[in-house]
């Protein structure tokens, strides 16, 4: 099938003005009819094909068999050849050398793979009929010449056209060259998916070099399709960041990019990106086809029987697994988007069927929601009850092996499979790749020695303590060294990013003020632990999340100095609607300004010291004397006064907050007034917010289709708005804030984890309540109206509402036997009691290391504890 679309396409680019392919031209109707037919026919083409292949090779045709398909043309017959407008890929042989030899090999080899493209392949002996340019110049010894519409197209040189690979595929990118796009950075890519947008999908390949197999399947592969997809090529750039790849670690990837709606079942697009899906077999020509067939596949199929009685997939997917999911007439809806959101992550790997549980034909119990069907055992389907989408991705992007392991096997298979039983994916990944080695030039790696030294050398220095062992420990140093270097990038010279091994300097993090080595901090007891030090200002702990952005994001914010002193109009601007430095360039900042009559005013040094405390998460600035007065008296206020400018309202309502006796009083005003009245959580402020200890009034809205959706999200948040206003002092006992689970999907999880199953959105539940561990959820199907939710919460609070669920305990236990390192150190103490009974217990294995490591914790989170003994027979984490 494939040879006939080459030929046919062939045909195309030899006779541009030629017909179409008759298949082409047929209707819609009548091909639908005759496909069934021109399937049968063409399997019973191919069976007669391979038999007379099986038969040439066995002797039959022989005079054909020996006959080169590398034509040796006479000067008459190249002319005859040249003004006949076929194409022509020719060398011009004047001497033979060993290197022209082999050339000549790999070039009759590849004679017969171009004459399905409709290219004629050949060589002129300019020792018996020189050809008038091409056989007078020696400079043209080593090139080959590819001749098109009786003129020279392009001409190759030996050294990029050495095998039948490099010749195949560089011959039809010479053809393809005004189809085929080349893309170096992502803005060429961009530009290219906007200008394909609703016209065609893209199909993208990535290869480290021209002239390989990969080059060559994405060749053909573009000469058949190319008139349907458009074809993209990458031999590295800056574009293979956007698409994740590293350049050093893989030879070739392909991407589908879904430009062109033409699914039902498919999400309107909201982004100026095209959704991509990545194939994940080896690059080859069927590899590819397949790929490019899957992709045309129906999104989701809706059936209306057991899956028993589906028919396995039909060519030409009857290599792809098939996934079943059952719909319930009252969620259909919900189950559709299931089905489509899942058949989008699986798409190229497996095929999505909605079973319709109501029809008579469906006998599966109700116990099940999915089931599933491998190609290589086509009437097998198996039935099982998942709990999310992840565990249908584990069925086929990490499948578990079925047959028990051999007894002899190698010790590095005995560690992959210690590793597919941690549940703990950072310890996972760190694991796996234990046998790296980090770059750290990036950062100063501090001793006992010259840490004082360091950070007094330094306006700002960033230190990250951690452990070697510690999975988290090593993740966070790869965003800590990341962050280093964006900063070096970005030329922020007075910040020095330094790190503190804790397993080799103890003593350092172990040390306490008084001790024989003073330390401006508190025991190091929890890791990865980030500490920021100012000369002549007090340590401070960064309590953030240890990803890199946060992270590079505190640190740009802390170069700033708190408070600022502003001490014209034009500097109380820039402060209030600058951009603190380039990198921050889109993010928006919390301000405050503190109004005093001088620096030594009453209440100025207790704003400078919470100034102090906000360094890195809020810019301050301070105003005196005459622009104070001025100030004031514009927002009429008097002095001394403190303006709270959250970043979620417009520079010009700032909140007065009340006089305060004392710094932490004033921290409290300040965060009060920055918070959002409704916030939207996410999971880089979700710990902040379970900080402030109150209960989560939670409300959970899906991903919108469309600008009513939007709309429908906003007022339904606008409409939580009014509870807060309406509950007054009610509500300080519940912190009431939303999730939008587009852009948090991990929400999802949380809300089945809280109910056991996904309710139909949005839904609104009261959660991590003080008093203990239930979980409420408002009636479902229920409009959300303030005078509704404030009833509902009094119900709770008079304990008429029964709770929907319960939170989970708090139990950490190690992953997994060999992680339990605290209690791998206890039995190795010597004169432990665990080293003289190792085995008793086992059954309580679990429980026996949690008690361990909170027995630890526990003796290690005291500061006032006194230094460890070196004759002690106790250990810390440390």
């Amino acid at each position: 099938m494939i040879l006939a679309s080459y030929r046919a396409r062939s045909s195309a680019h030899s006779h541009p003005t030629g017909a179409p392919p008759y298949w082409s031209t047929l209707q819609p109707n009548l091909r639908s009819t005759l496909a069934p037919l021109a399937h049968e026919i063409f399997c019973t083409m191919w069976m007669c094909m391979a038999a007379l292949l099986l038969w040439v090779r066995s002797g039959g045709c022989t005079d054909r068999a020996n006959t080169s398909e590398l034509l040796e043309y006479s000067a008459l017959d190249f002319y005859e050849k040249l003004h006949s407008g076929k194409m022509m890929f020719i060398y011009f042989e004047q001497k033979v050398s060993p290197t022209i030899s082999l050339f000549l090999v790999e070039l009759e080899m590849s004679a017969e793979v171009l004459h399905d493209y409709g290219i004629l392949v050949g060589k002129v002996n300019c020792n018996k009929e020189p050809v008038h340019t091409y056989c007078t110049d020696e400079r043209l010894l080593h090139s080959a010449f590819l001749f098109r519409g009786g003129k020279e197209f392009l001409g190759l040189d030996l050294d990029t056209v050495f095998d039948v690979n490099s010749i195949v595929s560089e011959v039809l990118f010479a053809i393809l060259r005004e189809e085929v796009r080349y893309v170096h950075t992502d803005t060429d890519l961009l530009a290219m998916e906007k200008a394909a947008r609703g016209q065609k999908n893209i199909v993208l390949g990535y290869v480290r070099s021209l002239g390989t197999q990969e080059h060559r399947s994405m060749m053909e592969t573009a000469y058949v399709y190319g008139s349907k997809y458009q074809f993209i090529l990458i031999t590295g750039g800056p574009v293979l960041k956007h698409l994740g790849v590293n350049e050093s670690s893989h030879s070739y990837q392909v991407w589908f990019l879904h430009c062109r709606v033409h699914s039902t079942f498919m999400t309107p697009m909201t982004s100026e990106r095209c959704p991509l899906t990545r194939m994940r077999k080896p690059l080859s020509v069927l590899s590819l086809h397949s790929f490019l067939q899957l992709m045309e596949a129906p999104l989701v199929s809706e059936v209306y029987n057991n899956p028993s009685m589906v028919p396995p997939p039909q060519f030409p997917y009857q290599q792809t697994p098939q996934v079943f999911l059952f719909s319930r007439p009252e969620t259909a809806h919900l189950d559709l988007d299931t089905a489509t959101t899942l058949a989008w992550r699986l798409r190229g790997i497996a095929l999505v069927l909605l079973v319709h549980s109501q029809s008579h034909s469906v006998k599966t119990p109700d116990e099940y929601n999915a089931a599933y069907r491998l190609p290589e055992k086509s009437l097998e389907v198996k039935y099982l009850h998942l709990h999310s989408l992840d565990e249908v991705m584990e069925l086929f992007i990490h499948p578990e092996k079925e047959a028990e392991e051999e007894e002899d096997e190698e010790e590095g298979e005995e560690e992959d499979s210690d590793l597919a039983k941690l549940d703990d994916e950072i310890a996972a990944s760190v694991y796996k790749t234990r046998g790296s080695f980090l770059d750290m030039d990036s950062i100063a790696q501090l001793t006992s020695d010259n840490f004082h030294t360091a950070v007094a050398q330094n306006s700002l220095t960033v230190v990250l303590f951690y452990l070697k062992w510690d999975a988290v420990s090593m993740a966070v140093l790869n965003s800590f060294i990341e962050v280093a270097e964006r900063l070096e990038d970005s030329e922020v010279d007075n910040v020095q990013m330094s790190s503190v091994d804790c397993g080799e300097w103890t003593d350092l993090c172990a040390a306490q003020s008084g001790s024989a080595l003073p330390a401006p901090f508190t025991p190091i007891t929890a890791f990865p632990s980030v500490w920021v030090f100012h000369p002549q200002a007090s340590v401070r702990h960064y309590s953030g999340m240890l990803g890199s952005e946060a992270l590079h994001r505190f640190i740009l914010l802390s170069c700033s100095a708190s408070p600022t002193l502003l001490t014209t109009e034009e500097e109380v601007a820039s402060f209030l609607q600058g951009v603190p430095h380039p990198e921050l360039a889109g993010y928006k900042p919390d301000r405050v300004l503190g109004l005093f009559q001088s620096p030594t005013n009453a209440g100025a040094p207790l704003f400078t010291e919470a100034a102090e405390s906000l360094r890195g998460e809020v810019l301050t600035g301070l105003l005196t004397d005459g622009l104070a007065e001025k100030w004031a008296a514009d927002h009429t206020v008097d002095l001394p006064a403190v303006l709270a400018f959250p970043s979620w309202r417009t520079p010009t309502r700032p909140s007065m907050l009340p006089v305060a006796s004392s710094a932490e009083e004033l921290l409290s005003h300040i965060h009060t007034a920055l918070l959002h009245p409704m916030p939207e959580l996410t999971m880089e402020n979700l710990p902040s917010f379970f900080s402030l200890g109150k209960a989560l009034l939670l409300l959970f809205v899906g991903e919108e289709e469309d600008e009513i959706g939007r709309r429908q999200n906003q007022a339904l948040v606008e409409e939580m708005g009014r509870v807060v206003e309406l509950g007054d002092g009610r509500m300080e006992r519940y912190l009431a804030c939303w999730i939008h689970l587009g852009r948090t999907p991990a929400g999802m999880s949380v809300l089945g984890s809280y109910l056991g199953s996904m309710p139909p959105l949005p839904a609104l539940v009261l959660t991590h309540l003080p008093t203990g561990g239930e979980i409420y959820q408002y009636p479902p199907n229920t409009p959300i109206v303030a005078s509704s939710v404030l009833q509902w919460l009094q119900r709770i609070e008079d304990k008429t509402e029964s709770p929907a669920g319960m939170l989970g305990e708090d139990r950490w236990p190690p992953a997994f036997k060999f992680y339990g390192f605290l209690k791998i150190m206890d039995t190795e103490e010597p004169g432990s009691a665990r080293q003289q009974a190792p085995e008793e217990e086992e059954e309580d294995e679990e429980e026996e290391n949690m008690e361990d490591d909170s027995s630890s914790e526990e003796g290690t989170d005291s500061s006032s504890s006194p230094a460890p003994d070196a004759t002690t027979n106790t250990h810390s984490e440390l």
